[in-house]
């Protein structure tokens, strides 16, 4: 684990803790809700009319939601990593996917995690759900700060035998504070809710994270009964799509209303988002996800790969009701937790930061002058660059429903402003932002290998 610069911060802590303790009492309670493979635009409150999601649209209503949220990849693994560290994913070692086998490492045992920062503060800490950030005693989430584990370690697994879903051989893969545990025919869903909330019920003195990693609506999409009936007038694949959205919906309002039945709600940060775009894969009916006039879907670098919902909601702390506009990503959930919870960063290189301002205030602005993303190794990994409204794709690939193969040049200019569908390649008539755009990709390769 890092802890380099921990002891730097302990005088700026104590005076930060102390006024967030006299304002308040007690810091507030924390949890990060990240859904699986959910769409750009799938949610009632943004926009999509044919789902059923009063819970989330109701969090939308009491806090601050997200138009320009990027996830940190297109990818699980990585969009994770990104999430948990505040870092680029290939800056956490996480590039792309890590094995969804026993006993192969993903991520640096070294990176500080956000349960690390929690723990190391005073919370009790939570994992609950989905892992696929490594599968041996060092990366799992018990030593990665998090006092509490339940869940799965690799990429997918069968709701109710819990099971990995993907290939064989077949493995059973669910855990509680590292040892194997059996529940079959049992919802993972619902086991995951019960977990939660009787986490969140503990009688504690210290207030609480919990990441909470919903594997909703990731295949394979399993909807109740319940669901299944409320749309069976629907096509496939948005049918079976749908049933699980509304399932995870369903799920975080259990959540919420724990809080309230505890009188919690104004002392806990929420943070909800989608770990990347909705899958095209033959897994998930090909599709079903609504991605709007985005091009893309998960695996891509396109808009619909990882512009993702996102809310935030601390009622009588954050605005209510309202939008933000403005550039952001799954990177900045790190030093935001932290700034609104009066903690020390770590002393190594971040790449998000702080939202809290632009939370706070609608007239503030986006903290990133640029983004860039990189998904994969080598030399035909998948890049981007955003700059204002400037968007550079390097070795574009394209994972839009119906979209096939189609050979992409190597670099593919867009201005959002103009072309939010990313259909027109200005790259040819615009050789000169090519290169700035370049040009600040390969900072941020040269600084990804740079030790700090």
């Amino acid at each position: 684990m890092r802890f380099a610069g921990w002891c730097f911060f302990c005088v700026a802590f104590c005076l930060i803790a102390s006024r967030v303790d006299a304002a308040t009492g007690r810091r507030p309670n924390v949890i990060v809700i990240y859904s699986d493979d959910q769409g750009t635009l799938d949610l009632n409150c943004y926009g999509s009319k044919d789902l059923h999601t009063p819970h989330l649209d109701r969090l939308a209503e009491r806090g601050v939601r997200f138009t320009q949220m990027y996830s940190p990849s297109a990818i699980c693994s990585a969009s994770r990593a990104g999430l948990m560290t505040g870092r680029f994913p290939a800056r956490a070692g996480v590039p792309s996917n890590v094995s969804s086998t026993k006993g192969v490492p993903g991520m640096p045992a070294s990176e500080v995690t956000l349960g690390e920062l929690m723990s190391k503060q005073g919370y009790r800490t939570a994992h609950i759900g989905k892992w696929h950030l490594g599968y041996t005693p060092e990366t799992m989430p018990n030593a990665q700060g998090f006092d509490y584990s339940f869940g799965h370690m690799g990429g997918c697994i069968d709701n109710y035998s819990h099971f990995f879903y993907w290939q064989g051989p077949n493995r059973h893969d669910l855990w509680r504070n590292g040892t194997e545990v059996f529940e079959d025919g049992e919802f993972f869903l619902d086991l995951m809710v019960d977990e939660a909330t009787q986490f969140i019920r503990s009688p504690s003195e210290k207030p609480f994270f919990m990441y909470w990693a919903i594997n909703a609506p990731h295949y394979p999409m399993q909807g109740t009964s319940k669901w299944r009936d409320q749309y069976r007038h629907l096509d496939s694949p948005r049918r079976q799509y749908a049933e699980f959205v509304s399932t995870v919906d369903e799920k975080v309002g259990a959540i919420l209303e724990c809080l309230d039945e505890l009188s919690m709600t104004d002392n806990t940060l929420v943070v909800f988002q989608s770990d990347h775009g909705h899958s095209t894969e033959e897994r998930a009916f090909g599709g079903g996800g609504n991605a709007g006039p985005y091009r893309g879907a998960k695996g891509c670098l396109f808009e619909a790969g990882i512009r993702v919902p996102s809310i935030v909601s601390f009622p009588g702390t954050i605005p209510t009701n309202e939008v933000r506009d403005h550039l952001a990503t799954g990177c900045d959930w790190y030093p935001t937790i932290a700034d609104f919870c009066g903690l020390p960063l770590p002393g190594h290189h971040l790449d998000g930061r702080s939202l809290k301002s632009l939370i706070e205030s609608k007239d503030s602005v986006s903290p990133h002058a640029s983004f860039f993303w990189l998904l994969g190794r080598g030399e035909r990994a998948q890049w981007a660059v955003r700059r204002g409204d400037w968007k550079l794709l390097g070795n574009p690939a394209d994972r839009s429903e119906g979209a096939g193969q189609i050979q992409l040049p190597s670099r593919f200019l867009v201005n959002l402003a103009e072309d939010i569908s990313e259909s027109k390649n200005l790259a040819a008539e615009h050789p000169e932002i090519v290169q700035e755009l370049e040009t600040i990709m390969q900072q941020h390769v040269v600084s990804i290998d740079e030790p700090k």
